[in-house]
């Protein structure tokens, strides 16, 4: 990848419900603050206000620039249910150059790029 080229990521994020993870995954796409968008249902254990908890969730995993990150949190967060919603950035040090290629035209928000 040269220096012109974007840098990806993968954000994740969890949500109750899959109407909600849907809701999340149109937001982003409509965006284009993500190229590729994955709902998978998961079991989540962990604590919350001092109790162990185990519940049904929906992983959302989108594929994004690393750039723009703060958008993309801002968009989950606005389209969020959760008091304080899962919002991770794991970087991808690197990746199939024609899939990277896909997604930076994807994530293209000028007609140029496209």
């Amino acid at each position: 990848m040269s220096a012109k080229e974007p840098k990806f990521c993968v954000v994740q994020t969890t949500i109750d419900d899959e109407a909600g993870a849907e809701r999340i995954a149109r937001a982003l796409l409509a965006a284009k603050l993500a190229a590729c968008i994955q709902i998978f249902p998961i079991r989540s254990f962990y604590q919350w206000n001092g109790e162990t908890r185990a519940d049904p969730e929906f992983l959302v995993q989108a594929k994004a620039r690393t750039e723009d990150f703060q958008a993309l949190a801002a968009a989950i967060r606005a389209a969020h249910s959760y008091e304080v919603p899962e919002i991770l950035r794991l970087d991808v040090s690197a990746g199939d150059p024609a899939y990277l290629d896909w997604a930076a035209r994807a994530t293209a928000r000028d007609a140029a790029a496209r």
